[in-house]
């Protein structure tokens, strides 16, 4: 059955005929699938159909859909299976790099909320009743936080925070919020659908892009903006990177504004690096992402892998996220996990780390469990957003493997702070660090090699008295060490900067 109708036939299809089993097919509605034709406008004539009617759609087995750069996106409303499908997704020539492929959507309307007027940090009911629970997202662009220091400077970004609320105003205490607001420039509410929509299978080839190397991102990708989604079974590879340049990628899996979603079984690619000139009028490296989680809680990554070398330094970290609550890895093997403006709670646990390692910034507890990095430092508070985390850090049971191991360089909490910047907060180093269990693998090193530090020096003027911070840090209250075991036999220093942490406790 070839369904080419519009709305009001649609509607009077599904009085006339019982399509409760009925599955629609790309070929129906066109789709050539032979990897030449462009299948795009098939693609799309064949989800708004189901999206109308409320029937899965599943790719034609065996085909391969070629998807050209027209200005155009396929809304997802319903359960997909794109089974063994191929997707050539070719980035050459685009006309709109903003355009997504997959926009996975909700059919509830996102909701301004105009009659709350102010928010304290960790307010407990917003006092309003809505018709769904709902994921929250607030704004106020009067207040600069994340003013960044670095090679890409920059004035700050609007203080953005995201929260859930129940029916009656309530927030869950598991995304508490963060800032007190003042003054609310935009209070939306997403709401959060009680069924799960579920996408599965499919393997994707991105042809990359040829455009010159700024900051003018890619976002060609599966963007999900609907709560309770499940992505089961995706392989998405990147083919004809060229040598000199390219644009940056927003994440081919792209997580906004949503909660509750879950990326199982599903290989991705790290990019390849590319340089510009950043805000500093330096060269800097551009962040290009496979997966990138904005504006979002509750987000869980299980049995994940990535497809080329998580030790390749040619390539970009896979993952990056922003303003974002209660992130999950669970056996997942990825060259980085960053938390690039602000994380709260995250979960590493029966993972694999690369090299570019642990970025975080943020709040909340941090736990990071059975799991492997493979570099320098264990975890890297990033010094470009303050290296502040307000809370605690566990590291129970995990293994750090450096390389090109040489006098002071192993770190397992990295941090640098200047005092001298005004990053829009004040900054923390972990009120309070736990390591239970931990291996450090360096077998090979240089002979100035002097053992592994618990923290950096933080500080590189901060060795006395004398010096006066603008904008004070505030130190851990405690340190727990046990089960800590370096291989080469090396004793583990808990930093070179002693007179900074002359008044903390350390148990061990």
């Amino acid at each position: 059955m070839v369904l080419l109708l519009g709305k009001s036939n649609q509607a009077k299809l599904r009085k006339e005929y019982d399509m409760s089993d009925k599955i629609l097919y790309y070929s129906e509605y066109g789709a050539a699938g032979d990897g030449i034709s462009d299948d795009f406008d098939a693609i799309i004539r064949t989800h708004a159909a189901a999206n109308d009617l409320g029937l899965p759609v599943h790719a034609d087995p065996g085909a391969t859909y070629y998807i050209g750069g027209g200005s155009k996106t396929a809304q997802i409303q319903t359960d997909t299976d794109w089974g063994t499908a191929r997707f050539i997704i070719d980035d050459t020539k685009v006309e709109d790099r903003n355009s997504y492929i997959f926009h996975v959507t909700s059919k509830h309307s996102p909701i301004r909320i105009d009659e709350v007027k102010s928010l304290k940090k960790n307010q407990e009911n917003i006092n309003i009743n809505l018709e769904f629970d709902s994921l929250v997202t607030a704004i106020d662009d009067t207040t600069m936080r994340f003013i960044r220091e670095g090679l890409n400077v920059d004035n700050g970004t609007q203080q953005t925070d995201v929260f859930i609320v129940n029916k009656k105003g309530e927030v869950d205490s598991q995304t508490a919020i963060i800032w007190d607001y003042t003054n609310i420039t935009s209070l939306i509410a997403y709401p959060i659908d009680s069924e799960t929509l579920t996408i599965q299978g499919g393997h994707f080839t991105t042809i990359a892009n040829q455009e010159e190397p700024k900051y003018n991102y890619f976002s060609r990708n599966i963007a999900i903006q609907r709560s309770n989604v499940v992505i089961n079974g995706l392989t998405h590879i990147i083919t004809d990177e060229p040598e000199e340049h390219s644009a940056p990628y927003n994440g081919f899996i792209f997580i906004r504004e949503c909660s509750n979603v879950k990326v199982q079984n599903c290989k991705m690619s790290a990019h390849k690096t590319y340089t510009t000139i950043g805000r500093a009028n330096l060269p800097v490296s551009m962040g290009s992402y496979d997966i990138l989680v904005n504006c979002a809680a509750n987000i869980l990554f299980k049995d994940c892998v990535q497809l080329n070398d998580i030790t390749d330094n040619t390539k970009w970290g896979i993952f990056g996220s922003n303003f974002t609550k209660n992130i999950t890895f669970d056996t997942v093997v990825f060259s980085r996990f960053d938390a690039h403006m602000g994380t709260t709670n995250p979960v590493i646990i029966n993972s694999e780390i690369g090299y570019m390692g642990i970025k975080l910034i943020g709040s909340g507890t941090c736990l990071i469990e059975n799991t492997k990095v493979i570099g320098n430092q264990f975890i890297s508070l990033r010094d470009d957003y303050g290296s502040t985390w307000e809370g605690e850090i566990i590291i129970r049971n995990c293994e750090l493997t450096p390389h090109k191991i040489r006098e002071n360089n192993v770190i397992v909490l990295d941090a640098r702070y200047s005092g001298m910047h005004d990053f829009g907060y004040a900054c923390f180093m972990p009120r309070r660090i736990i390591i239970d269990g931990l291996v450090i693998n360096d077998y090979q090193s240089s002979d100035d090699y002097e053992g592994p530090r618990i923290l950096s020096p933080i500080h590189t003027n901060y060795l006395d008295d004398s010096f006066k911070e603008k904008y004070p840090y505030a130190l851990p209250e405690e340190i727990e060490i046990k089960g800590f075991v370096v291989k080469s036999g090396k004793k583990w220093v808990l930093s070179d900067n002693m007179y900074l942490f002359r008044n903390v406790k350390v148990g061990h």
